[in-house]
């Protein structure tokens, strides 16, 4: 016979939760590997990046509030003529929040910005501008961001595209930084797992150099 045969657990009290628990759920954290560079040019375009990347994320980060807004209060509207009328007003408030802004931008800005809309709505430019306007007023913004280089039919993706990694690479060390706000992307990908890919298909590359 085995005296006091028994396990103690301990219980913690949560501010706020009633609910005895035995851990406390934290956020997660990403260990970011420390940035390496072949050489001194491949360190500048990467500072490039970075700081064009830190300064259109805001505007990406405010296209998808608003869009997220605009579809939770159309659920809320019964009325066809008061869903057109909000709609256009939310319309109006997008394009002067961007059109100014946009003005100010490199070809280069503007494309990561459009880049980075994706990334945060899970649509293209394009496609919001269609889905708000009628196809007729996104060909017509389609063509006249071409005559600039710029492509609002462009995707985010970091999977098959470097830069696009390099950008998500920027974001979450700004991110864990507090340079910028977090916002969770709407596509499906993982930072780590994309990490360890580039990580791989780089050494690979360099072994056949």
């Amino acid at each position: 016979m085995v005296e006091n045969d028994t396990i103690q657990d301990t219980y913690m009290i949560i501010a706020g939760d009633t609910v005895p628990r035995k851990s406390i759920d934290l956020d997660e954290v990403i260990l970011l590997r420390k940035l390496k560079f072949s050489n001194s040019e491949d360190r500048r375009q990467y500072l490039i990046l970075r700081r064009k990347t830190r300064k259109v994320y805001p505007y990406a980060k405010l296209a998808s509030e608003r869009l997220l807004e605009l579809n939770s209060r159309l659920e809320e509207i019964k009325s066809k003529s008061a869903r057109k009328r909000y709609t256009r007003i939310v319309q109006d408030y997008i394009e002067d929040q961007f059109s100014a802004e946009l003005k100010k931008l490199t070809h280069t800005e503007g494309q990561i910005l459009v880049k980075l809309i994706h990334r945060q709505t899970g649509t293209t430019a394009f496609n919001l501008i269609r889905n708000l306007k009628s196809g007729w007023r996104a060909f017509w913004y389609n063509t006249t961001a071409s005559l600039f280089d710029i492509s609002l039919k462009e995707e985010y993706d970091p999977k098959n595209n470097q830069e696009d990694f390099l950008i998500e690479d920027i974001l979450q060390r700004s991110f864990q930084s507090d340079i910028l706000e977090p916002q969770a992307t709407a596509l499906d990908f993982k930072y780590i797992e994309l990490t360890n890919k580039w990580r791989e298909d780089n050494k690979k590359i360099n072994k056949r150099s």
